[in-house]
């Protein structure tokens, strides 16, 4: 979906190419504890308090005086065809929105079908537990209004992308097929798996692998508008950045080329590198994008092999490694992505890519787990703030916002605690994954997953005192 831009807006996309470095920046962003944001100027909005959630009473979630939220969705609430939500919501995006109705496509990275939540015959892989789910939302309202499944069958639904056309491109975080060993078990899997497929919102057409944008650990995508262009992230310790070329804009399935990002005198893009500091790019073909698996990569600590079949052939053309890209996202002409596990302490960097310019430039490396700890999925607010959600070991997780003039503040923490109020859920779930962040059109709704136990949230607020 394509936000209004305003004059402000204008001026993200060479923002963050401003900051300080190093140090100076990461002073600037100030020290985090105990999700506590400590104050940090204008950017943010204030500290965070337990707030409880309009629909079940509870205080799910920390936020900042003056905002409130709906939850809904929860893991096994009945959906429309009565038959239960599935769990491990993940990455999520608008693929329809008028002013009474907000449709969302929401992945759930499961592997292994077990209680079914769409009928039998509607499975691409019987025997695979993935898929996705729509849900409705009426913004006037402030009401939840429907769920149904769109796709079924898949597995390790992890994020993926809205498409400019209105549909779902779901990534799976897998190379698993039939006789695929996990746990030392073989699986019962019917049919290969690693795929991106297109899903649209009515669910009526079956969505089928789309084998030319690679078979590899996906993550996320994001397509450029105006050239049709579909970038890719890996979600490996070695992983690379790539992009699919398609034969005709707008029709994936008609297949294209894929790519993998080299950057200019830079083969390693992990560590040892400086905010602020820019690559020029090419890029290099991958000539058989279906191969899940090196030559010869089978051992007793990969009895598969070893996932790398489409990185190695992109590292053997002089690609760039980078470490576990998961978060994309195209916002005025730049596509963002972050590496969870980048940068000097291990805990993150965000990158910018400008396709205009053919360059790639780090914008934040987090200098430890206390002020970021692993960013994970990602989204562009339609006032400019990059959002971040973590996947980490820091308790709570939390949600922070990355500004144009380059301050990093905190804006939600997970605070899901349960004794069985909830579809008989019980435990500390705050170190659970935040997921699937996405803002409607006119910034005034912010939709987000809590992967365990399961749950997804609308929240709105006081926006334009901050700028996320």
């Amino acid at each position: 979906m394509q936000n209004h831009v305003s004059s402000s807006q204008k001026q993200v996309r060479r923002g963050f190419l401003a900051q300080a470095g190093g140090a100076g920046l990461a002073a600037a962003f100030g020290l985090f504890a105990h999700g506590a944001a400590q104050p940090v100027g204008a950017s943010g909005y204030g500290p965070l308090r337990p707030v409880k959630d309009e629909s079940t009473g509870l205080p799910l979630l920390k936020l900042p005086e003056g905002f409130r939220y709906v939850s809904f969705g929860w893991t096994q609430s009945r959906m429309d065809n009565g038959l239960p939500t599935p769990g491990s919501h993940d990455g999520m995006g608008i693929v329809r929105e008028s002013p009474t109705a907000i449709t969302l496509i929401r992945n759930h990275e499961r592997t292994l079908a077990a209680q079914r939540f769409a009928p039998e015959q509607d499975y691409w892989d019987p025997e695979g537990a993935g898929g996705c789910t729509a849900v409705t939302f009426n913004p006037q309202t402030e009401k939840w209004v429907s769920a149904r499944p769109v796709f079924a069958g898949s597995v390790r639904n992890c994020a993926g992308g809205t498409t400019p056309w209105g549909s779902w491109l779901t990534c799976e975080e897998t190379v698993f097929g039939p006789a695929s060993i996990s746990d030392r078990k073989p699986l019962p899997l019917q049919k290969d798996h690693g795929w991106i497929f297109e899903v649209r919102p009515d669910g009526k057409e079956a969505p089928v692998p789309l084998k030319d944008m690679g078979r590899f650990v996906h993550e996320a995508v994001a397509v450029d508008p105006e050239s049709g262009i579909v970038y890719e992230t890996e979600d490996r310790e070695t992983a690379g950045f790539y992009r699919f070329i398609p034969h005709q804009p707008g029709k994936l399935a008609k297949g294209g080329r894929l790519q993998m990002l080299k950057a200019a005198g830079q083969s390693d893009l992990r560590k040892g590198l400086k905010i602020g500091q820019t690559f020029d790019v090419s890029w290099v073909d991958i000539e058989d994008p279906e191969r899940p698996h090196s030559p010869d990569s089978k051992t007793e600590t990969h009895p598969n092999g070893d996932e790398l079949g489409v990185y190695k052939q992109g590292l053997a053309a002089g690609g760039s490694t980078f470490a576990r890209l998961e978060g994309c996202w195209y916002s005025h002409g730049i596509i963002y992505l972050d590496a969870t596990t980048g940068g000097d302490a291990g805990t993150g960097q965000i990158w910018q890519f400008e396709p205009a310019e053919q360059t790639l430039t780090l914008i934040y490396e987090s200098p430890g787990k206390e002020i970021l700890d692993c960013p994970d999925n990602m989204c562009v607010s339609p006032r400019g703030g990059i959002v971040l959600c973590e996947d980490g070991s820091y308790l709570p997780q939390r949600i922070h916002c990355l500004t144009p003039n380059g301050q990093l503040f905190l804006f939600a923490a997970n605070n899901v605690q349960l004794n069985e109020e909830r579809h008989s859920f019980k435990g500390d779930f705050r170190a659970q994954e935040w997921a699937g962040a996405t803002f409607d059109s006119t910034g005034t709704w912010f939709f987000v997953n809590i992967q365990t136990p399961g749950i997804t949230f609308a929240i709105t607020g006081p926006w334009e005192r901050g700028q996320l």
